[in-house]
């Protein structure tokens, strides 16, 4: 008789963020930590999120204050911060949100309308150590500490040094670099504000010329080092896509994996989007087509079944590409029959430049500046193509929405989207999208030219693209698996370090 004995030990994962959806957003890292955690949680592990509580964030009566203030201890002094606990939606996994209005009362995360803001070196350093003291408010010792991005690359710097001597300082730490290009530089006062030990300053460990770079020292001092996908992982190695740390990475390129990031497929499902007009599967495309009309009536396109729309949801900044789209819109106009709509907000001049767009040529392109959740869904599920032409991308989630709908992608191969999209192979239709290499707009034309023509020419091809988008398994119970052996590894490196403790059993 066989005795089935379940796998053990579960890990306990503290995850450390600036953002976590739905609550606070500004981009993808925020999905990211609104969803791993309930995907960690459903292979039972032990997970607990901790985020600032900014005045942006509504609460109601499923928020509830912890009577218990939470005791900071800084360079500068004890400061009191209060706690709220509200559980993530669609879980079980408790979120800690740390109340302290000096640094968070205000609605942005990061930047109000007068720009960056000038303490968020103090901000997101008291927030560090503010998420460290909260184990020990909740008597609860994480096995694996796990941080997002520069505001909290700190976090490990603290582990090995103000922590150290504590139950805490055992625990491992995770670092994700979400986008390299933010790397939080700040005054060198930082040190004795968080009562960091003033020998950090310096190149192997925290200082980056003449300041600190807060996920300079997240590298140096993390357990183990991961980013959004294989392919960022590699690029940002390099001299171009390191942003000036990638000497430091490949130092600890031995440490550092890609881990690809997830959807929530429970949330982004063409079979139960409300924003759509009809439910539909890859086993029934038809009502798509009532999402694509429903997008053209939004927007003031003019509804042509016969005619491709491409779509674009994004942030409109230079990383996205967008600039190379704007310099060929006028010959896309001329020469193809193509129809384009887009959805974002960023910099001042791409906003006018596409705004003019819509106002030049009615009806074939239209654009909306803000974000709307549902007309974004129905960007995704209406569009026949979705546009990425980045010149670099972490891991971009808006090609993986956009498969999931059944929408082909056109994307540049680069970090995520090379991970991501396969490409179109015309001898047996295989693939899910179409690729381009150079970061320019001959070669974004070429790609949006051979889309056109596959769709002209080959509805059928069209039809098995969009089936094999739509079958691709990006869930996140794939990258949660991933961060388990991630989380293992770096468990069994730091009680190698610190002590002789037996390892878990795998």
């Amino acid at each position: 008789m066989k005795v089935y004995i379940a796998p053990t030990p579960l890990v306990k994962i503290l995850i450390v963020t600036p953002e976590v959806a739905p609550f606070a957003k500004v981009g993808g890292l925020a999905d990211v930590t609104g969803a791993l955690p309930k995907a960690l949680a459903a292979l039972g592990h032990d997970v607990k999120v901790v985020c600032p509580l900014y005045g942006s964030i509504r609460r109601d009566s499923q928020w509830h204050p912890q009577g218990k203030p939470l005791s900071v201890q800084m360079g500068t002094g004890v400061r009191y911060a209060r706690v709220w606990e509200r559980v993530l939606p669609g879980s079980e996994v408790s979120g800690y949100f740390i109340e302290y209005d000096e640094f968070f009362s205000r609605p942005e995360i990061y930047e109000g309308p007068w720009g960056w803001h000038s303490d968020n070196d103090r901000r997101f350093g008291f927030f560090s150590r503010a998420a460290l003291d909260l184990c020990f408010w909740m008597d609860w010792m994480p096995d694996v500490v796990h941080v997002h991005d520069w505001p909290t690359g700190l976090v490990p710097v603290m582990l090995n040094t103000v922590y150290a001597g504590t139950p805490l300082g055992r625990a491992a730490s995770i670092l994700t670099i979400h986008n390299i290009q933010h790397q939080g530089y700040c005054d060198h006062s930082i040190i004795g504000f968080l009562g960091l030990p003033e020998w950090l300053f310096r190149a192997d460990h925290i200082e980056a010329m003449g300041a600190v770079s807060m996920l300079k020292g997240g590298i140096f001092h993390s357990t183990k080092i991961t980013t959004v996908s294989p392919t960022y992982a590699q690029e940002i190695q390099g001299p171009i896509g390191g942003q000036g740390l990638n000497s430091i990475l490949s130092f600890r390129a031995a440490d550092l994996v890609g881990v690809l990031n997830g959807i929530d497929t429970s949330v982004w499902n063409p079979r139960t989007d409300k924003a759509l007009p009809a439910p539909f599967w890859h086993g029934d495309l038809a009502p798509k087509e009532l999402s694509k009309k429903a997008l053209c009536e939004k927007f003031g396109l003019n509804y042509r079944p016969e005619t491709p729309v491409y779509g674009v949801v994004s942030r409109l900044f230079g990383q996205k590409g967008l600039d190379i789209l704007r310099g060929i819109v006028p010959r896309l106009m001329q020469e193809t029959d193509a129809q384009f709509v887009v959805l974002g907000m960023g910099e001042s001049d791409l906003e006018y430049a596409f705004s003019d767009f819509h106002g030049r040529y009615g009806g074939r392109f239209a654009t909306w500046i803000g974000f709307d959740d549902a007309r974004a869904r129905l960007i995704y599920g209406g569009a026949d193509f979705f546009l990425m032409p980045s010149r670099f991308e972490p891991c971009g989630l808006g090609q993986m929405y956009a498969m999931a709908y059944g929408t082909i992608p056109v994307v540049r191969r680069t970090g995520g989207l090379a991970d991501t999209v396969r490409p179109y192979n015309e001898a047996d239709a295989s693939g899910t999208g179409f690729l381009f290499d150079e970061a320019s707009g001959e070669a974004l034309f070429g790609a949006i030219l051979q889309s056109l023509k596959v769709y002209h020419e080959k509805p059928d091809h069209i039809r098995l693209l969009r089936e094999h988008g739509m079958r691709q398994d990006f869930t996140w119970d794939t990258s949660a698996a991933a961060y388990t052996n991630v989380y293992r590894w770096a468990i069994e490196t730091r009680q190698g370090i610190v002590s002789n403790t037996p390892l878990p059993a795998k």
